[in-house]
């Protein structure tokens, strides 16, 4: 209890304005301490974003292939209510427009009865960027290549039928460019 008196009787004898200066100051402390935590929290969360974003592309590619297949196997008949599943076995492909320069250059020298022929060639690629420069922007994609499906799974109602299972099989080998044995065929429960 006296300590507490002492302490209230220093707080007491210190001008309002410096009391209300220091708690301005810790304020403004407290304020500035916290958007830096969150900023190096935010700066992790975008590259997550961006390795996500490329991930959920594929992601949805697939999701848009199981749902036009399963919307198509459907409308087969016999199948019943399906459900599908693509694997893939990659990202896909981006080929990147390339500026190539080559030159080449003859020389021949003659001493005498001996001619020598040398020759000198150079070739130099650089990647064009769509913003101009080679930090100005993205690289020029000139085409893109689809991923590459490895598996489809169909589980169907109609798939315990032997003849029901090989017309899905003929279907999925008609629209997609996998082997007979990476197609799985599945009666539902």
């Amino acid at each position: 209890m006296k300590k507490e008196r002492i302490f209230l009787n220093k707080i007491k004898k210190i001008p309002k304005n410096q009391l209300l200066i220091g708690g301005l100051a810790g304020i403004l402390l407290l304020v500035i301490a916290i958007p830096v935590e969150k900023k190096a929290e935010s700066t992790e969360q975008a590259e997550q974003t961006l390795e996500q974003t490329a991930d959920e592309s594929v992601g949805d590619y697939a999701k848009r292939m199981e749902r036009r297949l399963g919307e198509i196997l459907e409308d087969m008949e016999s199948v019943g209510k399906v459900k599908v599943m693509i694997t893939l076995k990659d990202g896909g492909k981006q080929m990147v427009e390339k500026d190539r320069s080559q030159s080449s250059e003859n020389t021949q020298e003659q001493d005498g009865s001996t001619v020598r022929t040398s020759t000198q060639q150079q070739s130099q690629e650089e990647t064009v960027y769509s913003g101009g420069g080679e930090n100005g922007g993205e690289p020029f994609v000139t085409r893109e290549m689809l991923p590459d499906v490895e598996g489809i799974l169909v589980v169907a109602e109609g798939g315990g039928n032997a003849q029901v299972a090989k017309n899905i099989s003929d279907a999925v080998l008609a629209l997609f460019p996998v082997e007979v044995h990476k197609i799985k065929v599945v009666k539902m429960n």
